[in-house]
């Protein structure tokens, strides 16, 4: 885990936040290469949730609702952490995590635990009283729900059907950590799928499947992810059924994405609160009824992470060190990157001409600092899956060198070849 975070921090993946201040607990900002490979994942999870899918259309909801939707929803009441304080070095913890009455730092004693609500208080409008307070949301979700009569009145969608959205959710955790894990501000990539009752459990089986099996051709090795139950006493108040996947980091097993089936309770509640009918009309039963929902919900940034620790790797090339970041093509910030042998010769002009061409197709990069072996190393170092050299060669009949970063062959081709046969590596399933 050290060795990813230090790689993140060298070349440009995720920073500290505000760390010409000192930094903020659990504050992260992602740089040049992170917010790529971060914007891979979410497109990746848009196209195979909304795009390839005739039943799901996408929402992007406000982050600030009104407060009476975390009233309904439960937030106000019941989204809390137990909490203890240690009364000699001051430091917090969830009393859940604790064992034993002393404190896990300094041994000194803990007070009772209380119980702390983990939304984020806002005010809107100039005025900060009690008649003005708002809350960051803690979940994308509630937007969905809300919006659910919108989406019905104004598409032709009939049952079964998704809603889907990607955005920024804010949680006050007591006790953040492990880099990108759990942080207090953080992307969700969330589907709220509405069936018909009765038939929420074939849905829920095949979401927990095919939720599992996305993650597999997104890269990352089928025997460090697993399938984990919740247990009834684990589950949510709304909650029939709720299934985990999970991943092996190098701090244990844990979670990426929660499925689950929240039944009819946030329809009801909403419907309730606001007055509003938020019932859907079956024309095929002439009947009406609240929909039972199935969420597969996915953190963007723990997949991120998941993706960096499954990629990262060491190993050695003619007698030199190398680490390598192996991900899938479709994921990598750079799909490859344009190198000229020598700058000189009309190597490097050449070697531009072809970086031109490339990034009006894919994102990639331009080295020309230092030796062959030593760029190659670099590249290997951030994930790009392909090295274009320009050499003597290419002066004379227009071929150029790819190289592959994982199976370390190269091959000769045309130029005029290059985005079509990027194009094919980059969508070659995962192994």
């Amino acid at each position: 885990m050290e060795k990813v975070v230090n790689l993140c921090k060298r070349r440009g993946f995720v920073y500290p936040g505000s760390e010409i201040y000192g930094g903020l607990g659990s504050s992260l900002d992602y740089g040049p290469l992170g917010v790529e490979l971060k914007r891979n994942v979410k497109e990746a999870w848009w196209r195979e949730i909304v795009t390839r899918r005739d039943d799901v259309v996408g929402l992007d909801a406000a982050i600030i609702m009104h407060p009476r939707v975390w009233e309904a929803s439960g937030h106000l009441a019941g989204f809390t952490d137990p909490l203890v304080d240690c009364k000699g070095c001051k430091q917090r913890f969830r009393a859940d995590q604790v064992a034993g009455a002393r404190c896990p730092e300094c041994g000194g004693e803990l007070t009772e635990a209380r119980q702390f609500n983990l939304m984020f208080k806002t005010f809107v409008g100039p005025v900060e009283d009690t008649a003005h307070v708002a809350f960051l949301r803690p979940e994308t979700a509630q937007g969905t729900f809300i919006n659910f009569r919108n989406v019905l009145e104004t598409s032709r969608l009939k049952l079964p059907f998704g809603i889907a959205q990607i955005g920024r959710s804010f949680r006050n955790e007591i006790t953040p950590g492990n880099f990108l894990f759990r942080t207090r501000e953080f992307e969700q990539m969330e589907l709220e799928f509405f069936v018909r009752p009765g038939e929420d459990e074939r849905w829920y089986d095949y979401w927990r499947n095919a939720r599992f099996e996305w993650y597999v051709r997104l890269g990352l090795k089928r025997d460090r992810l697993r399938l984990r139950p919740h247990a009834r006493d684990e589950l949510a108040h709304y909650a029939k059924a709720c299934v985990d996947v999970e991943y092996a980091f190098p701090f244990g097993w844990s979670e990426l994405e929660g499925i689950a089936n929240r039944t009819d309770f946030d329809l009801k509640r909403h419907s309730e609160h606001s007055g509003k009918d938020l019932t859907y009309f079956d024309e095929e039963r002439r009947e009406r009824y609240f929909p039972y929902v199935i969420e597969p919900a996915a953190g963007a940034d723990r997949t991120t992470l998941a993706l960096l620790v499954d990629a990262y790797d060491e190993d050695e090339v003619e007698g030199e060190a190398r680490v390598v970041l192996r991900l899938h093509p479709r994921l990598a910030p750079y799909k490859a990157a344009v190198f000229p042998l020598l700058r000189k010769d009309g190597q490097p002009e050449r070697a531009r001409r072809i970086y031109d061409a490339l990034r009006r197709h894919f994102p990639v990069d331009y080295d020309q600092a230092g030796s062959i072996g030593r760029r190659y190393r670099r590249q290997d170092e951030v994930g790009t899956p392909f090295g274009i050299t320009v050499d003597h060669d290419t002066m004379k009949d227009g071929t150029v060198t790819l190289r592959d970063r994982d199976a370390m062959t190269q091959v000769r081709l045309p130029e005029d070849r290059l985005v079509e046969e990027l194009g094919a590596r980059i969508e070659r399933p995962a192994a």
